[in-house]
C-alpha cells in the first residue's frame, strides 16, 4: 500500500501544531503506560494499522507487558488492568466511540474519581490527537510496518 499524499508537506503548519500536542502530552506527567493503552485501544476500535503498529511498538519498547497488549481488547474483562487504567480506557471508549453516547456521566464521574482536573484535561487531549492521528492515517492510507521506536521510555 503506498500514501495517497504526504499531509506533513503539504499542511507543514498543522502537522508542527500536532506534533507541539504530542510533546506536551509526553511531558505531561501521564503515565506513558496509561497513554500507550489509551492510544492503541482508540486505534483498535478506528482500525488505524499504521497506528496500531507504531503504538505497539512504543508499548513494547517503554516495557510493557505483551499479556497487557494481548487483554486490552477485552480491558473490562480482565484483571490485569488498574481501576484507574480502566477509568481512562472507558473515557477513551467514550470519546471514540462519541456518536453513539456523547460520553455518559458515569463514564465522567469514574474517571473524576481517578484523575484530578489536570490529569482529566490531558487525558482528554491525548484522546482527542489520537483519533486526530487515526483519521490522517487512515485518510492518507499510510502504511504499518515501517515505524521503529526511537528511545525506549523509562
Amino acid at each position: 500500500m503506498k500514501p495517497r499524499f504526504d499531509y506533513a508537506k503539504a499542511a507543514p503548519g498543522a502537522y508542527q501544531a500536532m506534533l507541539g500536542l504530542e510533546k506536551y502530552l509526553h511531558d505531561c506527567g501521564l503515565e506513558a503506560a496509561l497513554v500507550h493503552l489509551v492510544k492503541l485501544r482508540a486505534s483498535q476500535l478506528n482500525g488505524c494499522a499504521y497506528c496500531l503498529d507504531m503504538h505497539w511498538k512504543d508499548a513494547r519498547a517503554g516495557g510493557e507487558p505483551e499479556d497487557r497488549l494481548y487483554a486490552l481488547g477485552a480491558w473490562e474483562e480482565s484483571p490485569l488492568y488498574s481501576e484507574r487504567e480502566r477509568a481512562a480506557l472507558g473515557l477513551c471508549e467514550a470519546m471514540t466511540l462519541i456518536a453513539g453516547s456523547h460520553v455518559p456521566d458515569a463514564v465522567w464521574d469514574r474517571a473524576t474519581t481517578h484523575f484530578d482536573p489536570e490529569e482529566l484535561a490531558q487525558l482528554v487531549f491525548a484522546i482527542a490527537a489520537i483519533n486526530t492521528w487515526n483519521r490522517l492515517a487512515i485518510t492518507v492510507r499510510e502504511p504499518p510496518g515501517t515505524y521503529r521506536p526511537t528511545v525506549k521510555e523509562a
